[in-house]
């Protein structure tokens, strides 16, 4: 009886040593980082305020395959166009891509600076002189201060596109100096800073949806609106505007962004994986962009509009006369911040 015992002690004992292997290696594979996690698919959705036939788009579309074919298909994302997530409110879709709703977005810093005015400062007036100095700043201290800022919104920046300088339309006559701007009305975007920035300009600033700018320019309630040339194209405003004045006076750039507890939940293999394909992507996005607005002076000349490019000395006019303009932002933003991207000059 008591070699019986010791035969079936000797069973249980065995059985659960062999258990307990068995549970650890079980542990093991569903563990973060296994190999089955990593083969785990991720699907993404993605937010663009613009339509499929955009640079914007074009950008986003570039991403989504370079990271589809650098994890052989584990991460897809799904790009949704003309900001059908959030019914057209582009403010709506930076709060969606926050609170995780949405996953990763192209926004312009315009529609940030709603959530921090500091935002404003890279479209502060004639901040850059070109394509290549905005580049440069993004790419150095003023870009590093900026996706800092975004981390504390919940946005984890990967690259910077752009909508590129922005430029100005009307229906009276050429802008060359701000004594042209007296009295006209000019739908802006709804930013505190370009509010007393044409209010400096003698001009009579209004805020209001975009969607509504064409009718309002064409019943006359306005007399002119500012944005870079792929929207007065695409928006067909050359139909309601006589005049368009190339000023660059300020400059749009894009965040892709992916919230940023999501990207932190990702192992550092796939991290990498989409900021490099970020990065390519908004090369791309850029350089397409800036021929696309070379195409479209010429389309616009075509169709009649009065063009004018203005000199280095005639922007001097309008840089002195909205210089108090950073004074007067220098607290709400802050000192090194502007300075930061000033330097890029």
């Amino acid at each position: 009886m008591k070699k019986h015992w010791n035969a079936l002690a000797a069973f249980v004992l065995s059985a659960a040593l062999i258990a307990g292997c068995g549970g650890g290696k079980s542990e093991q594979a569903s563990g973060g980082e296994s190999s089955g996690a990593k083969d785990e698919k991720i699907k993404l959705k993605m937010s663009v305020t613009t339509s499929e036939t955009s640079t914007w788009y074009k950008g986003a579309q570039m991403w989504a395959d370079k990271v589809k074919e650098k994890t052989n298909g584990r991460v897809e994302i799904k790009i949704y166009a003309n900001e059908q997530l959030s019914n057209g409110n582009q403010p709506k879709g930076i709060e969606l891509l926050q609170n995780g709703s949405t996953d990763a977005s192209l926004h312009s810093t315009i529609i940030y600076s709603g959530l921090d005015e500091k935002f404003s400062v890279i479209s502060m007036p004639w901040l850059f002189t070109d394509e290549s100095v905005a580049d440069k700043a993004l790419a150095g201290t003023g870009g590093e201060k900026l996706s800092e800022l975004l981390r504390e919104k919940g946005v984890e920046p990967l690259a910077f596109g752009e909508n590129g300088f922005r430029q100005i339309t009307n229906s009276k006559r050429p802008i060359t100096s701000p004594d042209d701007m007296a009295g006209m009305k000019i739908r802006v975007p709804n930013m505190k800073m370009y509010i007393d920035l044409y209010k400096a300009l003698g001009a009579d600033p209004t805020s209001m949806s975009f969607s509504e700018v064409f009718t309002a320019l064409q019943q006359g309630t306005i007399d002119g609106q500012e944005n870079p040339m792929p929207v007065i194209m695409s928006s067909k405003l050359y139909e309601v505007q006589k005049y368009v004045s190339l000023w660059n006076y300020s400059y749009d750039p894009l965040v892709l962004g992916v919230n940023k507890k999501k990207f932190d939940s990702l192992d550092k293999e796939t991290q990498d994986i989409m900021r490099e394909a970020a990065v390519e992507a908004m090369e791309y996005q850029r350089k397409i962009n800036r021929e696309e607005n070379a195409q479209m002076v010429k389309e616009l000349e075509a169709k009649g509009v009065t063009v004018t490019t203005l000199t280095p000395e005639q922007v001097k006019a309008f840089q002195d006369k909205v210089a108090p303009i950073y004074d007067q932002y220098t607290d709400t933003i802050g000192k090194d911040l502007i300075d930061a991207f000033r330097g890029a000059n």
